[in-house]
């Protein structure tokens, strides 16, 4: 597979767990925030297992900084899904707006720089 391909799909994948650890233990209120702290430990670690062979295997067909950006709207992408399907929140428009606004530092990041 080529890094093209390989490279969002990882970090898509490990965005899904990160935001999971990130933001999953907030439909649990109940636990203690040591059982929190724990459990997102736990997501991390495979979190950390996909982002990590994602950047390996982008860099070089893509910058520090291109892979970067991918990864902040790839970010934003799954969390605008998680927050509607999971914590059962509306997108609004500023929310939108800013995803806007990371499209375009995509655009920027991706121009020739010659």
């Amino acid at each position: 597979m080529t890094p093209w391909i390989a490279t969002p799909l990882l970090l898509i994948a490990s965005n899904v767990l990160m935001t999971f650890a990130w933001y999953g233990h907030l439909k649990a209120p109940h636990w203690p925030l040591w059982l929190a702290v724990i459990v997102s430990w736990g997501i991390a670690f495979f979190e950390y297992c996909l982002a990590v062979p994602a950047n390996r295997i982008g860099y070089g067909t893509f910058s520090g900084q291109q892979l970067k950006v991918m990864q902040e709207v790839i970010t934003l992408a799954v969390f605008a899904v998680f927050s509607v399907a999971f914590l059962g929140e509306t997108l609004r428009w500023n929310f939108l707006a800013a995803g806007a606004c990371l499209i375009a530092a995509v655009v920027f990041i991706f121009l020739p720089v010659e």
